[in-house]
């Protein structure tokens, strides 16, 4: 980690581009036949059909389609551009266009409702939508309120009234296209926040700040080279995808793979990689809980050297359990869509299961408290990163024409995070809950995820959510919303909670237990798969 830390000094440049100054250079390096014959991108759909693109096909692909943006379309720099497409190879392409056109992406999930997409589309004031046949009708819904769009690009065989055929434009693009000159911080993408409190809000990112920014990430996190095949099973709509599967595997030339799998199988993941030669992998928390239910003896990961996850903190009983079914670490990593990998653990550091690891060379994180000092280690507080007097290239540029928002971010020197943590006496970061979702019972302070976690250790859990609860004496209690196994599920509901509640008293602290528990089929999730804790903490102070 120490020469992690030495190593890692970025050039960023006036001028940057990632379509031309890293993936065109990978074309340039497969031509010189220096890189490994892996493709850019496999993609397969699970019913035969494979899609394997060099970078050099990659290229001219997306030249061709950043024709259709700037020909047909007639969108200019810095005009926004809304897709919502599954994981087919389409979505690549125009990510890559977009860059190469100057244009600001912003991606959505399908999962998106009508309300939800004329949200988006008043609030960023995009030109241009492109999606697909399933999406098209919710998007003709609310079009007719949203004056700045002025083009509909289907991904469909079929055709629809009043949108443009991509499939055709792109056939019928030339594939000479020369990328437009970009600075390092002009717009390059706006992510809206997946909102696990509040309304999302719009992350604009520039050319270097994912470009150049998650190096750090492919590198030393994810250890990708260009001979590695890296799966990450992200949703399309969220940043985690650009993350991983654009920016951190192409900045290493390594291939990016992807199984459209439209719905979660945890089945379809464990065939995956037996059959493919997948070496690195990237699944969020919820589905490491998942695979962990199966028995995975009967399944051999041949290829298979590195885990990684993100996306909220990962239960250490569940890195255990994986690596007692693969021989396997998880290495857990935290960030934000406002930013690139925030903390990690890095290649070659020790694992301590829970942990988030040590900070990324590239920002100077602290814990901090509301004064803005920074607090020794073992003193919860918020998880920050120094803006002043530099502030960090890799970090967002703002929420996209919300000036006060943008602000508000912002406590003395420091960009605030919104998350509450720890630092140990070695420096590694250990996450306590959003900050609105930590509990103050009785005086005692309690982040929900040491709870979570101490339930989750109990075979009869397969997930649980943490909340506070009004209560008239400690002024308020926690609360656990509980999933049970199946095996569980019918057995008498006083005595399984007293049975968790003594299990939790004795996994950690007494007082942290939970007070009050609800067995529910399932727990309230935003889209990319993150607990809902305001809404059940809403719900419970409504009563």
């Amino acid at each position: 980690y120490e020469a992690i830390k030495q190593q890692y000094r970025p050039e960023v440049p006036e001028y940057f581009n990632f379509a031309r100054d890293v993936l065109d250079r990978w074309t340039d390096v497969e031509k010189e036949g220096k890189k490994p014959k892996n493709p850019a991108l496999w993609w397969v759909d699970g019913a035969g059909e494979e899609v394997r693109w060099s970078f050099e096909e990659l290229g001219v692909l997306s030249r061709k389609v950043a024709n259709v943006l700037s020909d047909a379309c007639g969108l200019q720099q810095g005009d926004r551009v809304i897709l919502i497409l599954p994981r087919i190879p389409e979505w690549w392409l125009v990510n890559v266009a977009c860059m190469r056109t100057g244009t600001v992406l912003i991606p959505g999930t399908q999962q998106l409702t009508a309300k939800d997409i004329l949200h988006r589309l008043q609030k960023s004031k995009a030109k241009c939508i492109i999606t697909d046949d399933s999406v098209a009708p919710a998007v003709d819904s609310v079009g007719a309120e949203c004056q700045s769009l002025k083009f509909k690009l289907l991904v469909s065989e079929g055709h629809r009234e009043g949108w443009l055929n991509f499939k055709h434009l792109l056939k019928n693009a030339p594939s000479d296209h020369h990328c437009v000159t970009t600075k390092c911080q002009d717009p390059m993408a706006i992510y809206f926040t997946s909102g696990t409190t509040g309304s999302p809000k719009m992350a604009e990112h520039s050319h270097s700040s994912y470009g150049i920014g998650l190096t750090v990430s492919g590198r030393y996190w994810l250890d990708l080279t260009s001979s590695d095949v890296f799966w990450n099973t992200s949703d399309t709509g969220w940043a985690k995808s650009a993350w991983s599967s654009i920016f951190s595997s192409w900045i290493q030339g390594a291939c990016v793979f992807v199984h459209k799998m439209p719905h979660f199988d945890p089945r379809i993941v464990f065939e995956s990689l037996s059959r493919f030669p997948i070496t690195v992998f990237c699944s969020p928390p919820t589905a490491y809980r998942m695979f962990v239910q199966h028995k995975l003896s009967s399944y051999t990961f041949k290829s298979l050297r590195h885990c990684v996850s993100a996306g909220e903190p990962i239960n250490p009983d569940v890195m255990e359990e994986w690596k007692a079914q693969t021989g396997l670490d998880i290495h857990e990593g935290y960030g934000q869509t406002e930013t690139v990998l925030i903390c990690g653990n890095f290649k070659g550091m020790k694992i301590k299961p829970g942990s988030m690891g040590k900070p990324s060379p590239g920002y100077d994180v602290k814990i901090i408290d509301e004064n803005s000092n920074i607090l020794p280690p073992g003193k919860e507080g918020d998880i920050a990163i120094r803006v002043k007097p530099t502030r960090s290239l890799f970090l967002f540029t703002c929420y996209a024409d919300d000036p006060e928002k943008t602000e508000a971010t912002i406590r003395g020197d420091f960009y605030v995070t919104g998350d509450r943590g720890i630092m140990d006496e070695d420096g590694y970061f250990w996450f306590v809950g959003r900050a609105d979702d930590v509990i103050n019972s009785a005086g005692y302070r309690i982040g929900p995820f040491e709870v979570e976690s101490a339930l989750v250790e109990h075979p009869a859990v397969v997930e649980s959510a943490v909340v506070s609860s009004p209560d008239p004496i400690r002024g308020e209690v926690v609360k656990a919303f509980v999933v049970l196994t199946s095996d569980y599920a019918s057995h008498d509901p006083e005595k399984m909670m007293k049975e968790l509640q003594d299990h939790v008293k004795k996994v950690t602290a007494p007082y942290k237990y939970p007070r009050k528990m609800e067995f529910v089929q399932q727990l309230p999730k935003t889209i990319s798969g993150k607990i809902k804790r305001n809404e059940l903490r809403q719900k419970e102070w409504r009563k």
